[in-house]
């Protein structure tokens, strides 16, 4: 095939032309029989440098062109723009990546600039034989299914809807709030936590565009971009919503009254039937199947029913499970934390006055099991309080990352116990991240509060006497510590929701070494993720604080608002396709494909459904007989690229 391209090589600064030698790059492709021009400019991505290739693209009738630069990632669709614009298909360029894989990677020029000219004559050799792609577009639902009820799927909701979008807003618990509803206040303002949640919840239980459905999951996930069909399970409350006056009769009554309370973290009790916290939304009784006397063994009293004078208990609610039909997903689904039983060295779990954290924000709440009260398991107020940073959090054995809000959490509660008790308090913590607004200006408030800071790790806790003995090493001076406390509050690493990885499966959406979502790309796509429709926000993608996930969720909701109010999108065109005479009906593609695109029709030979295909290639490479193919990616093109490589003649 003969087309006529055009060969640009970009400096990038000095990025490349410090190491490659771009004239003599510019020389030799000048002289391959397909190039019609060839040039370089200091910086092909601006304004100069696009009118460049589009002057050319004009004059010199160019049918194809080949920019040396950076990533593809970085400046493909940069450069298909300018094809655009020009009248040539824009699937007709080829980029070679002269920067992180040659000028990063070989500081030697002579070095660089012969790995750089294999690069860019394999890129041309690969041009000449690609061929036009057409593009599909395919109309988007106009609806967005919000995961998680926390603060970050509440702000997303609100987004939406306030733009005119119909929003579904799942939570798998029994209220709204996520979170931020167990917390008393918020660092490093202290303003109260429920006083900023609660107006927020109420405001999306009441918005006309906005469906909340509690008790309720993903099941799984059909259709594709733009056109999603969501499985939802909703699990019966028992207790009917639009008669309940949330008057509390029923757990007043209830015969199974001990439970450990989810929500105060296993600090006090609750009833099998219970409003989860005072400012629940939606505010109705629900029942726990799990110990409920009459779910699980079908005998009690059932004083429960005599007490509810609207007659809002039905025990013979069912589970009910219903298709719902979105353009776009935002998973908010937040984060669990850490359980320090897997480091026994700390005591929790052996020794009742070490908590974690969120168990003693739940002490200092005052709708908390001890009304804001910070005493020990036996009722007194302590004379000491050590905070335990990072357990389980910069711990290769555990998780190696940072989790960012501990430093500044157990500051705040630090604060808070220091103004409620005449305990003192000491703080050991490896390094102070203090990172916010604000942040620094609230740590230097806390030593001057009278706080005992050690930069050290604790070693170990262990029973002194009727206290607590924590051991730990001054690293500042360098020398060991043994400091006699009463309680002892571990701030522990915020971990992956549980069921992330299952929605991530229902959603084919990747996750990273860590387990949190992963986004399509750090910097320039930070809440998209890699499938097309699908947005992930907050902790749910990482730990981070409560302004950072606000912030995170309006940008998702942005994202997944300019996404549905385009009406339609645009499908990547290349993609899978079969040849239905080299197909042996196998199904090893079906088995290798994560997108659920590739199916085996009534005929038994393999079928491909261009929506739902991301060109990943997984299918051809399990593929025995050669049947599938990636238009653009098919063998003769990637075997005559690997043929200019892998020549012997050097520049």
């Amino acid at each position: 095939m003969s087309r006529r391209l055009g060969v640009y090589v970009c400096h990038c600064g000095t990025n490349i032309a410090g190491v490659v030698d771009c004239d003599r790059l510019v020389a030799l492709a000048s002289g391959l029989p397909e190039v019609r021009v060839a040039r370089h400019h200091q910086y092909l991505c601006s304004e100069a440098g696009r009118s460049l290739i589009l002057k050319d693209i004009s004059e010199k009738g160019l049918e194809g062109v080949v920019v040396g630069a950076c990533s593809p990632r970085m400046h493909e669709p940069t450069f298909r723009a300018v094809l655009e614009e020009g009248g040539v298909n824009p699937h007709l360029l080829e980029m070679a990546n002269l920067r992180e894989q040659c000028s990063w990677a070989h500081p030697e020029r002579e070095e660089a600039s012969r790995k750089a000219w294999r690069l860019l004559r394999s890129a041309v050799a690969r041009a000449a034989l690609l061929r036009p792609l057409e593009k599909r577009r395919v109309p988007v639902t106009k609806s967005a299914l919000v995961v998680g009820g926390g603060i970050a799927g509440i702000q997303a909701s609100l987004d939406l809807a306030d733009a005119g979008m119909r929003v579904y807003l799942l939570e798998r618990g029994p209220s709204l709030g996520g979170r931020m509803a167990q917390l008393d206040k918020t660092f490093p303002t202290l303003d109260c936590s429920a006083c900023i949640l609660t107006p927020r919840m109420a405001e999306v239980s009441r918005h006309p565009l906005i469906e909340v459905l509690t008790m309720s999951e993903v099941i799984g996930a059909d259709g594709f971009a733009g056109d999603l069909r969501v499985k939802v399970r909703t699990r019966p409350r028992y207790v009917r919503a639009e008669l309940c006056t949330a008057c509390g009769e029923c757990a007043q009554v209830c015969a199974v009254r001990n439970i450990p309370s989810e929500f105060d973290e296993g600090l006090g009790p609750r009833s099998a039937i219970h409003i989860p916290f005072p400012q629940a939304v939606p505010r109705t009784a629900v029942v726990d199947p799990a110990s409920c006397l009459l779910i699980t063994r079908g005998k009690c009293k059932s004083p429960c029913l005599k007490a509810c004078a609207s007659g809002a208990i039905d025990f013979r609610m069912e589970e009910e499970c219903r298709e719902l039909s979105v353009g776009a997903v935002i998973l908010a689904v937040g984060f669990r934390t850490f359980d320090p039983s897997a480091m026994p060295r700390y005591g929790y779990g052996k020794y009742p006055d070490v908590l974690t954290a969120l168990q003693f924000e739940r002490m200092l709440s005052p709708t908390g099991p001890t009304g804001g009260r910070v005493v020990k398991h036996d009722g007194e107020e302590p004379r000491a309080i050590a905070f335990l940073h990072c357990v389980g959090s910069r711990d290769r054995e555990h998780h190696a990352y940072c989790s960012r809000i501990c430093c500044m959490y157990l500051l705040k509660q630090a604060l808070l116990a220091g103004e409620r008790t005449r305990a003192r308090i000491y703080d050991f913590y490896i390094d102070m991240n203090a990172f916010g607004k604000g942040y620094q200006e609230f740590y230097e408030r806390a030593r001057e509060e009278g706080i005992v800071f050690t930069r050290g790790k604790c070693s170990e806790v262990v029973r002194s006497g009727d206290r607590l003995l924590v051991l730990a090493e001054d690293t500042l001076l360098g020398r060991p510590l043994r400091v006699e406390v009463d309680m002892v509050v571990l701030g522990t690493a915020v971990e992956p929701a549980s069921g992330a990885e299952e929605l991530a499966g229902a959603f084919r959406v990747p996750l990273d070494a860590d387990g949190f979502f992963l986004e399509a790309h750090p910097k320039l796509r930070p809440v998209e993720s890699p499938c097309t429709g699908i947005f992930a926000v907050g902790c749910c993608q990482g730990p981070r604080d409560i302004p950072d996930t606000v912030s995170q969720a309006s940008a998702g909701a942005a994202k997944a608002l300019a996404f549905l109010a385009a009406g339609e999108i645009e499908l990547a065109p290349s993609t899978a396709f079969a040849d239905a005479d080299k197909c042996r009906g196998c199904g090893l593609c079906v088995e290798a494909c994560g997108y659920g695109a590739v199916s085996l029709g009534a005929d038994g030979r393999a079928e491909v459904n261009q929506a739902l295909c991301k060109g990943c290639g997984n299918c051809v490479a399990q593929c025995l007989s050669g049947a599938l193919q990636v238009a653009n990616w098919e063998d003769g093109v990637l075997l005559r690229q690997i043929e200019e490589l892998s020549a012997l003649e050097e520049a």
